[in-house]
């Protein structure tokens, strides 16, 4: 039988000094006006997108570093997967080459001058198809805070990897979405919650301005 270990406080998963924030695919194609996936977009602009919109700005004060992981794709597909359906759904109009605006961060959540921000050209999330895992270690990086989309596919990913990696993941639950709403909150509820600290924007802000 392993013996108990004690559990970190939400401030020493968070201090400053060796947590980052990882965004999800902020991007014009996945969740700006012209996205893919409308549904989607509706859902992160309801709550998850305001959430993070104050979030960042907490995490820049405190010193926690930001980056945003970002999906880009040729004219061609070439490079890109095609092995899903998932890469066939949605709009086929959204442009998402490189410098597009469907391939670019919304403007409100930065890049400012000390965010990172990587692209990938394949795969479902960050950590497989960016260096994010070696610029996280570069950094100093022990805990990941996600925030982002989706719930069906990408976040999962991240934190599947992130915790393979050997990181430790905190997601705050209102700065997250999927579709549909009630299946985003189930897999939160009975998947995330057992790899992840869940909690609150509002409870990592608190901890943020209490550093």
């Amino acid at each position: 039988m392993n013996p108990a270990v004690s559990r970190p406080t939400l401030a020493e998963l968070v201090a400053p000094a060796h947590t980052a924030v990882v965004t999800q695919e902020l991007q014009g194609a996945v969740v700006g006006p012209r996205a893919g996936l409308a549904a989607l977009a509706e859902e992160a602009r309801r709550e998850a997108l305001p959430s993070i919109a104050r979030l960042l700005p907490a995490a820049r004060t405190a010193g926690v570093d930001v980056v945003h992981c970002l999906v880009q794709r040729r004219p061609d597909g070439r490079g890109s997967n095609h092995n899903a359906r998932l890469f066939s759904v949605g709009r086929r109009d959204v442009d998402i080459t490189p410098g597009s605006e469907g391939a670019s961060l919304l403007p409100e959540f930065g890049p400012e001058p000390d965010d990172l921000v990587l692209r990938r050209w394949h795969g479902l999330g960050p950590m497989g198809g960016t260096d994010l895992d070696a610029v996280l270690r570069n950094l100093g990086v022990q805990t990941i805070v996600a925030v982002g989309v989706s719930l069906n596919v990408a976040i999962p990913n991240l934190v599947f990897d992130a915790v393979n990696a050997g990181y430790r993941v905190v997601l705050p639950r209102d700065a997250v979405a999927g579709i549909p709403s009630d299946y985003a909150s189930a897999i939160i509820d009975n998947t995330l919650s057992l790899l992840t600290t869940v909690t609150t924007t509002d409870d990592l802000i608190q901890t943020w301005q209490e550093c």
